[in-house]
C-alpha cells in the first residue's frame, strides 16, 4: 500500500511538472488540473469562465476520468455546446484522501490516454 501510495506521488508530480513545462505555471492542486481537463473537454479554448461555469468545468472533468472506470457515461451536448454526463454506476464510499488518489490515478489515466503519453 504504501509503495502504491509512493508511485502514485511520483507519478503524480511527473503530471505537475509536464504540466508546468506547457503551460508556464504549475497546477496548484488535483482542482487545478481538473479545471485544465474540463476546458479542454468543453472544446473552446482557455476564456474568462463564470464562477459557476468553472465549477460546471470541473463536474465534467470528474465525470470524464471517471467514465474510465465506468461510473458516468457522456449523454450528449446541449445547445452552447456543453456536455452533460449522467451516473451508471454508484461510487463507492471513500474519505477525502481516498477521492483525491482515486481522481489522481484516473487523472494521470486521462492524460496517457487523451495524450498518448506514459507518466512512470
Amino acid at each position: 500500500m504504501i509503495k502504491r501510495d509512493f508511485d502514485l506521488q511520483k507519478r503524480w508530480g511527473k503530471l505537475l511538472l509536464a504540466l508546468t513545462e506547457i503551460f508556464g505555471k504549475k497546477p496548484k492542486d488535483l482542482n487545478a488540473v481538473l479545471f485544465m481537463i474540463g476546458v479542454h473537454e468543453l472544446g473552446k479554448g482557455p476564456k474568462h469562465f463564470s464562477k459557476e461555469e468553472k465549477q460546471d468545468l470541473m463536474h465534467i472533468a470528474i465525470c470524464k476520468v471517471l467514465s474510465y472506470s465506468g461510473f458516468y457515461e457522456l449523454e450528449g451536448l446541449d445547445e452552447e455546446g456543453w456536455p452533460h454526463w449522467k451516473a451508471v454506476k454508484k461510487l463507492p464510499h471513500f474519505d477525502m484522501l481516498e477521492q483525491e488518489k482515486l481522481l489522481q490515478l484516473h487523472v494521470l489515466e486521462y492524460f496517457e490516454k487523451e495524450f498518448d503519453t506514459e507518466i512512470k
